[in-house]
């Protein structure tokens, strides 16, 4: 299996040398956390941008970008919850023992149910001890509740006591499992469950006994979800001309370029290459990582052939042919309807989409790092598989990572795409867009 992702070096490549990406990897260095031992890792968020990293003033833009994207974020589904989450000062650098003990200052997930700060996974769900202190209850004594008002009540952290019904019913919404709640209300031995393969959104109950694993006891799993960055909006400050949607997907792409840095930086093993492997290998996959992310986001529109760009931004192949991205849009597509076919879940995404980031061929120079941290994701992978698709996973691998190929071949239209618009200087492109294009083209 291993066999299949091998990275392929090539002696004549140049070193990485290009200065942006080299400053924004940098910027990092200190404040991101190694990967020396994964199983104590747990990522944080809260970072900033030294002042003297980015200077010019045609720079500003990424720097506010990058620290927006890379500080831990407001919205649940971003934040972080872990009892080993080392906090940080608002500089982005380690704070002393007496400040790691203010649990103020530390980023942390929130509970999806009352927006709580979750103290950990229970039943599927991050959420907070009451919340699942309450779902247990609700379960183990099989209690119906019945809201006074129309069942719209609103939970959370304050009002989560006002209405039981309402609260039952935003656990379940929230995804927590019944499943997962012991019957016999004894202490001790967790019973252990994961979901039908046949039906993903049942749950397959195991006995304790047996050395099963849950979902997210996979710790690079765990920091995948995480660190996933949230699906952009676009610029509406861009002109109407009559290249505007190549000037909004010139942004875009911009954008989740910055993005996609601070997503590697934050997983686990990343941190632990050179800077110039790092360097190396974000320029050498960045358009096949775009490209992925772009097809499993247009998935639930694959019955209309619309690509998803942004929330507020989709593509279908009309649209693409007036703008000239036709060929493009087709790559993309193509990627789509692989994962279509491979009825490919979430986690199987984060782990792919991570795999994509070690399967360059360019020249490393740290190559047993790089396989270290290579074969981490995959044993990641099998381990997840080998939860969500237990019948068949030898299969179901070798077919995820035949979509390998047809992102490579993506990659290589991507890239050509991008040449020719900036060669007839059709729209505006950023510096780190530009720098990403022509470093290593393939």
């Amino acid at each position: 299996m291993q066999d299949m992702v091998s990275i392929m070096t090539d002696p004549g490549l140049p070193p990485a040398t290009t200065p942006i990406i080299k400053k924004e990897l940098d910027a990092f260095a200190e404040c991101s956390p190694s990967n020396s031992d994964l199983i104590a890792y747990s990522p944080t968020t809260t970072t900033m941008i030294n002042e003297n990293v980015i200077q010019s003033s045609d720079q500003v833009e990424y720097r506010e970008t990058y620290e927006s994207n890379l500080r831990s974020p407001g919205s649940p589904e971003r934040q972080y919850c872990s009892s080993t989450t080392q906090p940080h000062n608002d500089s982005g650098i380690g704070q002393s023992e007496g400040d790691i003990k203010n649990e103020d200052d530390s980023p942390r997930r929130l509970c999806l149910v009352c927006g709580d700060f979750a103290s950990g996974f229970h039943y599927g769900v991050a959420s907070c001890e009451a919340c699942k202190a309450f779902f247990k209850r609700t379960i183990q004594g099989n209690i119906e509740y019945t809201c006074p008002a129309s069942g719209d009540c609103e939970i959370n952290k304050r009002r989560r006591k006002a209405c039981q019904a309402c609260r039952f019913r935003k656990c379940l919404r929230s995804g927590m499992l019944k499943e997962g709640v012991r019957l016999d209300r004894v202490r001790g031995g967790r019973q252990k469950y994961r979901r039908n393969p046949e039906n993903p959104y049942q749950v397959q109950v195991v006995s304790a006994l047996k050395p099963h694993i849950l979902l997210e006891d996979i710790k690079m799993l765990e920091s995948l979800i995480a660190c996933e960055p949230d699906c952009l909006e676009i610029n509406t400050t861009l002109d109407n001309s009559k290249h505007r949607t190549l000037s909004i997907l010139s942004d875009l792409y911009d954008r989740e370029l910055v993005g996609i840095i601070g997503w590697a930086k934050q997983i686990p093993g990343f941190t632990d290459l050179s800077l110039n492997d790092q360097m190396r290998l974000l320029q050498s996959t960045w358009a096949e990582i775009l490209t992925l992310t772009l097809a499993f986001r247009s998935l639930p529109m694959v019955s209309l052939k619309r690509l998803k760009f942004a929330v507020d931004f989709t593509l279908d192949e009309k649209q693409s042919k007036d703008c000239g991205a036709l060929e493009l849009y087709q790559a993309c597509n193509h990627v789509v309807e692989r994962l279509e076919n491979l009825s490919i879940m979430k986690e199987e995404y984060y782990l792919l989409k991570a795999l994509v980031l070690t399967n360059s061929d360019v020249k490393i120079d740290e190559y047993q790092a790089l396989k270290k941290f290579r074969d981490t994701i995959l044993s990641s992978l099998s381990d997840a598989m080998g939860i969500l698709r237990p019948s068949d996973i030898l299969n179901q691998i070798q077919q995820l990572l035949l979509c390998l190929p047809a992102l490579r071949q993506a990659d290589h239209v991507v890239r050509r795409f991008w040449c020719d618009v900036h060669q007839q200087d059709l729209v505006p492109m950023n510096k780190l867009f530009l720098e990403m294009l022509e470093a290593y083209n393939r």
